[in-house]
């Protein structure tokens, strides 16, 4: 099946359960009281989810990186709206490309690519990074934070010996 009738019938079937969805609500009371429990963020969450389900459906595995961008705020936003500590999007922001990692790493493990994944989990690094250091100038709650220099270490050893073994391995496949 090609991809343009694959994003048709996923497309279809989107617009079906959302329709079904909408329905439920108007129609049961029991649905409305039940899906008014929920907090909003979990909706966002939610759209992430859906937006994982039609890349999967469309074999279309990038599109796991704006489900996990789109998912991730959704989680940040259900945090912030759960403590009520909404100052907290002066560092949080750092997260974002953390999850433009995760989704480039989960995209790299669907579509059978493992440098997508190696350099989506070293994006997550460098986010988390930068979190802690922008977390540790503008208030976050957490001890730990004075120890960033610490994950500033780790990145330039990392940078290191990445740099040392793959000269050795692309000077190896020179000579041969």
């Amino acid at each position: 099946m090609d991809a343009s009738r694959r994003s048709a019938i996923a497309g279809g079937i989107v617009l079906i359960l959302f329709g079904l969805i909408f329905l439920a609500w108007q129609a049961i009371p029991e649905v409305r009281s039940w899906v008014d429990t929920f907090s909003w963020p979990l909706i966002i969450v939610g759209v992430g989810a859906l937006l994982l389900i039609i890349g999967l459906l469309t074999g279309t595995p990038g599109m796991a990186v704006p489900a996990c961008i789109v998912a991730g705020v959704g989680g940040l936003l259900y945090w912030q709206n759960q403590t009520g500590n909404w100052a907290s999007w002066s560092y949080a922001w750092a997260l974002i490309p953390g999850f433009v990692g995760v989704g480039s790493a989960l995209a790299g493990l669907l579509g059978g690519k493992g440098k997508e994944v190696r350099d989506g989990l070293q994006l997550v690094l460098i986010s988390l990074i930068l979190f802690a250091i922008f977390g540790s100038f503008l208030g976050a709650p957490w001890r730990i934070a004075k120890y960033w220099p610490i994950l500033l270490i780790l990145l330039g050893l990392i940078s290191l010996f990445r740099s040392i073994f793959s000269s050795k391995r692309q000077g190896g496949n020179d000579a041969a």
